[in-house]
């Protein structure tokens, strides 16, 4: 096909902007779906992002518009998902930037828009929902000037609702955004940028090729995997898959080789012929680094098994977690695993559950941390229980995000209180307009991951918007508090935190767990230790029969007979009990909400 009638480009805006309902405008412009198939968020194909409204994959189409193929890539908006955006621009020439005309630039904008300067991006910047009440067009697009530097008259307004305006986005499309370079006589090479496994046909790859032409039937070479497969079929997505024959320089489509073993295709791999090949591989992706780390583990024992394949395959069509092995007492068998952020984490715990069929606990998260040890050795520690004793290590070091908050300027104090309560230091502010400011703080993770996002937009009634990313790390006070349960060390419970928020997480764990646990026949104490010190203590009263119901009359000693009686069973039983923890316990008391 020729290379100047494609347009390679991708929707990126901040979460809610209207990017999946710009792109069900385009579907219905263009004739790839039918009216009568057509329905709200068409390309947002997964149950779990229809039930949540929120877009979690890249999803790819193919669309025709006045003679030439512009291939679109619907992107999610939320932060903990910006390694589907990073992929995603890696397979365009532009974007589109959509901006809410009633709420103008959020920290996501500012972040996506970056990313696509960064990989020099010709970007088409869109004002959306300009037939809101609230919506201030000329405020915000003055807004986009001051802050982009994009003209505030180069900025369409349209609305992806009605479809006001949307002829004119793929109209600028086409005139503003560059043709794909790319050399048909070259050898082969494509960019895997997407992929995902079907149980009848294998790993369904999206692939994006840059030389050279891939067609069916051919044989094909993985380049970092080394191994060899024939293409059995290739084709574009319009948004139904539709196979070609061939795919040439510049085209956006997918592949399918009967792969099986899903460490063959992943995100960033360089396809090329078998026989007469390219001789390099494309730089493919940098691998993200996990924020977030979480056991997970099956509530029934003997579906360990399942959970290591079904991560396998879920990891191929999201390579931004990461998993390993794991053992503990009171948890059996699962896996160690690393996620971008918290809603990262939850989404990637319901897939397991609704795809694989899988029934998970997932423990309390935690962050990664650095134990500098005698003799300049350094260990990293995304564990709790792993942590070596207070006397065995020099000083532990937490990661830092640097977090840039856009909010209403009369919210500006509320937020300034929240960051300092949290540990924050402030780095910048600046103001945007005079109605908005941006905040910039040098946070620690730990205490960004737990509660500080439904903080703040508690405290900004949902105005304000967070983009972060890591900013290192730094020394700080911190200690190992576990929880014990008739003097045995339960590692599902244990955390690190700072020294001054100890005190109150072992106080409510220890609260928490009296709820949770069943009383026995004798007495259980809570404990919650630093080190060897017991900084909080709760205790499960035991069941206690009336022994003495049966007298009816006599001497005392009777009585204190059978009560002497029962304390020693109860002091028999308690030295050889041990507590069975209800797995229901777990988890209630690992429940991320609180």
């Amino acid at each position: 096909m020729d290379l100047a009638k494609i347009r390679n480009t991708c929707i990126i805006a901040h979460i809610d902007h209207g990017k999946s309902t710009l792109a069900d405008r385009m579907l219905e412009l263009t004739g790839a779906v039918a009216d009568r198939d057509m329905r709200a968020q068409y390309l947002d194909s997964m149950d779990i992002e229809r039930e949540r409204g929120i877009t979690i994959k890249l999803q790819s189409v193919r669309l025709e518009w006045q003679d030439h193929v512009i291939n679109l890539i619907d992107t999610p908006g939320h932060v903990d998902f910006g390694y589907e955006v990073s992929r995603s621009l890696a397979a365009c020439e532009g974007g589109i930037l959509v901006v809410d005309a009633a709420q103008g630039i959020e920290a996501q904008t500012l972040a996506n828009c970056y990313l696509a300067l960064e990989n020099d991006l010709e970007l088409v910047a869109v004002l959306n929902k300009i037939d809101l009440p609230a919506a201030d067009p000329d405020r915000y697009a003055a807004e986009i000037e001051n802050v982009l530097g994009i003209p505030a008259d180069d900025i369409l307004r349209i609305s992806a609702k009605t479809g006001e305006g949307v002829t004119g986005v793929l109209d600028a499309v086409i005139d503003q955004i560059p043709a794909p370079e790319g050399d048909v006589d070259k050898p082969l090479q494509a960019l895997i940028f997407d992929s995902h496994f079907d149980q009848y046909r294998g790993v369904v790859s999206s692939i994006r090729v840059l030389n050279g032409t891939i067609k069916t039937d051919a044989k094909i070479e993985f380049m970092q995997a080394g191994s060899t497969h024939q293409a059995d079929e290739i084709g574009v997505r319009s948004p139904d898959n539709t196979p070609v024959k061939e795919l040439g320089p510049g085209e956006v489509g997918y592949l399918i080789a009967g792969i099986k073993d899903v460490g063959e295709a992943k995100s960033g791999e360089t396809v090329t012929t078998a026989a007469k090949g390219a001789t390099e591989p494309l730089d493919g992706y940098r691998e993200p680094k996990p924020m977030v780390f979480s056991g997970l583990y099956p509530i029934d024992g003997d579906e360990f098994a399942l959970l290591r394949e079904s991560l396998e395959k879920l990891q191929l069509n999201d390579s931004s977690f990461t998993y390993q092995p794991e053992t503990s007492g009171a948890l059996g068998h699962g896996f160690r695993c690393g996620f971008l952020g918290l809603l990262h984490m939850e989404i990637v715990r319901e897939r397991l559950e609704r795809e694989f069929g899988l029934t998970l606990i997932a423990t309390a998260p935690s962050v990664e941390y650095r134990v500098n040890m005698p003799n300049d050795v350094v260990v990293e520690v995304d564990n709790p229980s792993d942590l070596p004793s207070p006397g065995d290590f020099e000083s532990i070091e937490e990661p830092y995000l640097k977090c840039a908050i856009i909010t209403p300027s009369e919210y500006t104090g509320p937020l300034m209180d929240l960051c300092q309560s949290h540990r924050g230091v402030m780095e910048k502010m600046e103001y945007l307009s005079p109605e908005r400011v941006e905040l910039v703080y040098r946070l620690p993770l730990a205490e960004v991951v737990l509660d500080f996002f439904d903080h703040m937009k508690s405290r900004t009634q949902g105005y304000a918007s967070m983009d972060y990313e890591a900013d290192g790390y730094s020394p700080a006070d911190l200690v190992k508090v576990d929880i014990l349960l008739h003097g045995d060390p339960v590692d599902a419970f244990s955390t690190i935190v700072h020294k001054d928020k100890a005190y109150d997480y072992g106080r409510k764990m220890a609260g928490k767990l009296k709820e949770l646990i069943p009383r026995q026949q004798f007495e259980i104490p809570i404990q919650a230790t630093i080190g060897g010190s017991i900084i909080a203590r709760e205790t499960v009263r035991a069941y206690r029969k009336d022994v003495t119901a049966k007298l009816y009359g006599g001497d005392i000693t009777r009585k204190r007979k059978l009560l002497e009686k029962q304390k020693q069973g109860k002091k028999r039983m308690k030295s050889i009990g041990s507590v069975d923890i209800p797995q229901e316990a777990f988890i209630s008391a690992l429940q991320l909400d609180d």
